[in-house]
């Protein structure tokens, strides 16, 4: 069966919005009536979120929930500020890692020894690809896609300048399967695109690089603690991921890398650190790796970083993903029926994939003012985010996003729009980061 066709199916909890429902019309009062009814609604507590604030964009920015916090508080207080170095031993620093990799694991349909969480997603991407590049004699074809996220195609061009046996080519959506075949040595794939929320059948893609020849790389920054992955019985040969944004771990927070364990001690890291040394504190001037995924270490691990990350994740435990998934499609269909109801005739075009449990969490909206459209609901208390050249984004994280977060988003975006308040100079001004 398919990733996509294994979706929990969703059956809307509302009749069609132009129609009758059991109060008469669809309403504030019956989205509150929804979120009543929500078996995650205790889960929103646990995330500091500003009183009449719709927070949109966990898709880039996951808020700080209070195990974060505790967490951070503890690894400052208690083992930096008293315990100083000590910690070192005492909290388990050197193994965060590994640790806050086991505790991820589950998130993935992994085992623990198979995430790590260190460095950055740019940063494992490049380890794993050119690892998974030197493990077949250090030549072959890179297929990506064309529109890709461009941290991974910027790195991937960098790799092959790096490499002259590899090629590096990327090719339209529809054009990969005829890659695959073509020739592939390794396909490197966003899972959930980052503008449309388009997302690949994981599985199928999978088995069909597989049936070339060829490994495969995932990438599931918007993936992870949004849609249900299942690394193991897709029979995934290597992921990376962030931690920042459904995964609510901070700014910055350190990413994730994925090794199927059985290929293991087949990879060598490119990155040659002595924290990915097989014994570190021996301080040999030659390198050993280390057994198992700890040889994709490289330098000192980020603490603080990594302790807020693992008090975020306290927020996913004992959570059902699938229902969590029917809950975030049941936000998307309605976020979509609204806007197609109250705002289609001011311009804004759907840019996400029609079927929503083909989608990943957010659900994109292409206007040639998207980015002022944005600005303007930002101060009206929606926070979506922009992705140039048109596209609005809209993501619907279901631990803190609500039925009424939705209806209140949507009339704020149809009061902007009417009123062409996203014409004020002031929305025109780029900030550094949209």
């Amino acid at each position: 069966m398919s990733e996509a066709a294994a979706q929990p199916e969703f059956v809307p909890p509302v009749a069609p919005l132009d129609g009758p429902t059991a109060s008469g019309r669809w309403t504030r009062e019956t989205c509150a009536a929804l979120d009543a009814a929500d078996p995650h609604a205790s889960r929103r507590a646990a995330f500091d979120l500003e009183e009449g604030l719709v927070y949109l964009d966990g898709n880039s920015l996951g808020p700080l929930s209070a195990g974060a916090r505790a967490r951070l508080h503890e690894a400052v207080e208690r083992e930096w500020r008293r315990d100083l170095i000590r910690s070192w031993n005492t909290a388990g620093w050197f193994e965060l890692p590994e640790r806050v990799g086991a505790r991820l694991a589950r998130l993935l349909g992994a085992r623990p020894g198979e995430v790590l969480v260190d460095d950055s997603t740019s940063a494992n991407l490049f380890k794993l690809a050119l690892a998974a590049i030197q493990a077949r004699g250090g030549r072959g074809r890179i297929v990506s896609e064309a529109g890709n996220f461009p941290t991974d195609l910027y790195v991937l061009q960098g790799l092959a300048r790096l490499c002259p046996g590899v090629e590096f080519v990327a090719v339209p959506r529809e054009a990969i399967p005829a890659a695959i075949r073509a020739g592939a040595a390794l396909v490197v794939l966003t899972h959930v695109h980052y503008k449309s929320g388009e997302m690949y059948d994981l599985p199928g893609i999978t088995r069909l690089a597989h049936e070339a020849g060829a490994a495969v790389l995932w990438d599931l920054s918007h993936s992870v603690g949004a849609v249900p992955v299942d690394l193991r019985a897709a029979g995934a040969d290597l992921a990376v991921g962030c931690g920042y944004k459904y995964l609510n771990g901070g700014p910055g927070a350190p990413a994730f890398l994925y090794v199927r364990e059985d290929l293991q001690a087949s990879l060598s890291s490119p990155l040659c650190g002595w924290m990915g040394h097989a014994e570190p504190f021996a301080f040999d001037d030659a390198y050993a790796p280390a057994p198992g995924l700890r040889r994709f270490r490289c330098g000192t691990p980020p603490v603080l970083a990594l302790s807020a990350l693992d008090g975020a994740l306290e927020a996913f435990e004992g959570v059902d993903l699938a229902a969590l998934r029917a809950k975030a499609i049941g936000l998307a269909t309605l976020f979509r029926e609204l806007v197609a109801r109250e705002c289609a005739h001011h311009g804004p075009v759907l840019a996400s994939p029609a079927d929503p449990a083909r989608c990943g969490n957010h659900v994109g909206y292409a206007h040639p003012r998207g980015y002022e459209i944005v600005q303007a609901l930002i101060d009206r208390g929606v926070i979506g985010d922009f992705r140039a050249p048109d596209l609005m984004r809209f993501g619907f994280a279901p631990l803190y996003v609500r039925y009424v977060d939705v209806w209140d988003a949507v009339a704020r975006l149809r009061e902007v729009l009417e009123t062409r308040a996203y014409e004020r100079p002031e929305y025109a001004r780029r900030a550094a980061v949209t």
